[in-house]
């Protein structure tokens, strides 16, 4: 906020061809460097290729004056809430598929959404993928059918009606449910059509949009973050930043850093849309001047408050499945992962609460490594794929949701192929962008929030082991026989090259009843022997009895003499054995831990 102004960022999304930058020319009174297409790459392929950025002013709402600290009566100073203006930024990002991860960081700066719909042709694949967007990283919305002068005169209105409600359909199972739509010809005749022709619907849009804006929370405080989505230099002054206020304020002569190269430069000079200023803080558009900096080395990226940020290469998130993406979301998958402008490749390991936690508060500001967590295969949710997890998994690792129950609160370590400068708190989406674009399938596949990141270069051995992440494994097996009273032999549970003496001190469960401790490895094939403490019982002695087997011996002439001999003592019924036991994914020493 600067001086009289207030500033709004409004995002302007849609599919590619929808008129979403007509609609920002239209409404603007002022024009960023990076606003309407101005690239040359842009204006070669009729496309937007990056977010372009302009605006309009309107008087202060009466609603909204309350709002503003300084425009609230007895505040003081001259400027008086009469003359205070609400600045609207807009946000034009592209529309084609390709350019998926500058809409994403273009939708981290907005406050409202505008989704442009092409009137003529309702939702499309990227209108869809827009929509996604906005229900993570916007609070409001606003559908805006655009092109209707291409509507048949005599039809216009039904057909404005018939799209009317079909998106009312769509925002239904949204957030979103209930947004005003609105419909506009931007730039009526189409791009080649003259000047001339008046835009249809613009100031009642202006109308609609002052109505549904409201000011979000802006502080000042905290340290100084800007994302910066263009960098240039301007020949006797210096290279400009430009970009969006995240968090804290700056003023003329304050120093900040570019972490991703470790650079500190000295503010030069700022302006807001060609306007120079002094001071700006949290949700303002700005242009920072620095001298002696090279503007190709930051396309965009973040500046800050010298070192208040850190540069990370892992970090741990609470996750949420986007359930428009319908594969199942495994572990050791690699996602694009965007965070703010930046987008790297990661690879994910999902866990969850313990089974009896699942129920638990969500906590989404912190992440508490006393607990202990159950490691998932993938991320557990109602549309699990059948068969996602083998046989084998699923014997050896079990604490998968049980039927119907799912944890409110789930979270995955991310390993960056590439480290990234990022915030804590900040939000992270997952997608798979190098799905084919020109299926009719979400590419978003999962958000979430960075509650921890691990900066150190060797977290796996100095940070991961704190991370108590663990496979509840469970195996079985028989007993094979009894030896007395206080042992049995056991077979079945071990294949013959395992080491039995790492199980030696585990406790296994007889399906008897009776609590047994593995003592020692019995011969070569896998067998052991099983100490009970508590002996056996009758009733279990009399299941393991083996049954004796008669046969007939003779010798020299003599009549034949039956005689018992026990050949190979079998159990009249099999008595089962069950081991289970936790093993923490991050134990260097692989031990195994049982509950006492």
């Amino acid at each position: 906020m600067a001086g009289r102004r207030v500033n709004v960022n409004v995002g302007v999304l849609g599919h590619i061809d929808s008129g979403k930058t007509a609609l920002a020319r239209a409404l603007s009174t002022t024009a960023s460097t990076a606003a309407f297409d101005k690239q040359p790459q842009s204006r070669e392929r009729g496309i937007t290729l990056d977010l372009g950025f302009s605006c309009f002013s309107v008087p202060l709402p009466a609603r909204l004056r309350l709002a503003i600290p300084s425009a609230r009566p007895g505040a003081g100073g001259r400027s008086g809430s009469q003359r205070r203006e609400l600045q609207v930024t807009l946000v034009d990002c592209p529309g084609h598929a390709s350019l998926i991860r500058t809409i994403i960081g273009g939708a981290q700066i907005i406050d409202l959404m505008m989704l442009v719909i092409d009137v003529t042709k309702g939702m499309q694949t990227q209108s869809a993928e827009c929509l996604v967007i906005g229900q993570i990283a916007c609070q409001k919305l606003i559908v805006v059918l655009n092109k209707v002068d291409l509507l048949a005169e005599g039809k216009r209105q039904a057909a404005i009606d018939k799209m009317t409600k079909k998106m009312q359909k769509t925002l239904q199972n949204t957030k979103f449910q209930g947004a005003p739509i609105i419909a506009v010809a931007a730039k009526p005749g189409g791009p080649e059509a003259p000047e001339t022709e008046a835009p249809q619907g613009i100031s009642e849009l202006i109308e609609l949009l002052t109505s549904q804006i409201s000011i979000p929370t802006r502080d000042p405080s905290g340290p100084f973050l800007m994302s910066v989505d263009h960098c240039f230099s301007i020949k006797g002054q210096g290279t400009v930043m430009t970009g969006t206020i995240l968090s804290g304020s700056i003023s003329l002569g304050d120093s900040v850093e570019i972490p991703a190269l470790k650079v500190v430069k000295k503010v030069k000079s700022m302006q807001m849309f060609h306007m120079p200023v002094t001071s700006a803080m949290q949700g303002d558009r700005l242009g920072i001047c620095v001298t002696q900096f090279d503007p190709k080395l930051l396309e965009r990226g973040l500046v800050c408050a010298p070192e208040s940020l850190h540069t990370v290469h892992a970090a741990l998130i609470s996750v949420e499945k986007i359930p428009y993406f319908r594969a199942p979301l495994q572990t050791k998958a690699k996602f694009h992962i965007t965070v703010g402008h930046e987008t790297v490749m990661g690879r994910l390991m999902f866990f969850s609460p313990s089974p009896d936690s699942f129920d638990h508060e969500p906590v989404l500001d912190t992440f508490d490594f006393s607990k202990e967590y159950l490691f998932q295969e993938q991320y557990l949710c109602k549309d699990l794929v059948p068969g996602a997890v083998s046989s084998d998994q699923a014997n050896e690792n079990v604490g998968q949701a049980t039927e119907g129950q799912y944890p409110r609160q789930q979270w995955a370590l991310i390993e960056f192929e590439k480290p990234v400068t990022c915030p804590r708190l900040c939000l992270v989406i997952g997608s798979k962008l190098d799905a084919d674009i020109h299926t009719n399938m979400c590419r978003l596949a999962f958000h979430g929030i960075l509650l921890h990141g691990l900066e150190d270069k060797n977290y796996a051995e100095s940070l991961l082991p704190r991370l108590r992440v663990y496979k509840l494994k469970h195996k079985h097996g028989l007993v094979e026989r009894v030896i007395d009273n206080y042992s049995v032999i056991g077979r079945s549970l071990f294949k013959k090259e395992t080491n039995i003496q790492q199980f030696v001190g585990l406790k296994v469960q007889l399906s008897t009843g009776e609590l047994g401790i593995i003592d020692s490895s019995f011969g070569q094939s896998g067998k052991f022997k099983i100490h009970i403490p508590g002996g056996l019982s009758p009733e279990s002695k009399k299941i393991l009895t083996p049954s004796l087997k008669k046969r007939s011996r003779a010798s020299g002439g003599e009549v034949a003499k039956q005689e018992e001999v026990v050949e190979r003592p079998e159990t009249t019924q099999h008595v089962t054995l069950n081991l289970s036991f936790k093993r923490y994914v991050f134990d260097t020493h692989k031990r195994m831990v049982q509950s006492p």
